[in-house]
């Protein structure tokens, strides 16, 4: 008993610095991804960074306009995670199906180039406070029709929601979007 303590305490200090992605399946047809990352904050500091700033830890580089500040979530059923553009454009990158505030964040919707293809995905956030931390937890399941294979996606865009993880901690536990080390984009 008092190994597994141990053993538990060890994973616990070495835990919040760890950002992991993962494709857990992908085919043609469709992909699992799964990021998860410890925060060194309450879960009502992240669903707040992550809901109500998306403007300050997204990336511009992914979004339609280059300026992650026209970034919306509208935390409600059937609310918008949308971008503005000049001139009333814009786009509904998802809709929001599940909002627990605090707690869980789900959205339905093709993120970027996925649009054009005939594929739909399910983003789910979800925040589980862990003693003095928070586990954020992010999986993205997509399926549906592409030439040439959803599967062709999936390091892609698990590369890129790894990215907007990091950046979201590194937002919440520093102020900063870029992680310490990170190079930033120019």
């Amino acid at each position: 008993m008092r190994s597994k303590i141990l053993v538990m305490a060890i994973l616990c200090f070495f835990t919040p610095a760890m950002l992991e992605g993962d494709v857990l399946d992908s085919s043609a047809n469709g992909f699992s991804i799964k990021i998860g990352t410890m925060i060194q904050a309450g879960p009502n500091e992240i669903y707040d960074a992550l809901v109500h700033h998306i403007g300050d830890w997204w990336s511009p580089e992914h979004t339609y306009s280059n300026d992650s500040h026209n970034l919306s979530i509208d935390d409600r059923p059937m609310g918008c995670f949308c971008e503005k553009f000049p001139n009333n454009g814009g786009v509904r990158h998802a809709e929001v199906i599940m909002v627990m505030p605090n707690k869980m964040l789900v959205m339905s919707g093709a993120l970027g180039p996925l649009q054009r293809a005939g594929a739909t995905g399910t983003l789910g956030f979800v925040i589980q406070p862990i003693h003095s931390q928070t586990r954020l937890e992010v999986t993205y399941n997509v399926g549906g029709y592409m030439s040439g294979g959803l599967n062709t996606w999936a390091d892609t865009v698990n590369k890129v929601l790894t990215e907007q993880a990091a950046r979201l901690k590194s937002y919440v536990e520093t102020g900063s979007p870029v992680p310490a080390g990170a190079k930033k984009a120019q």
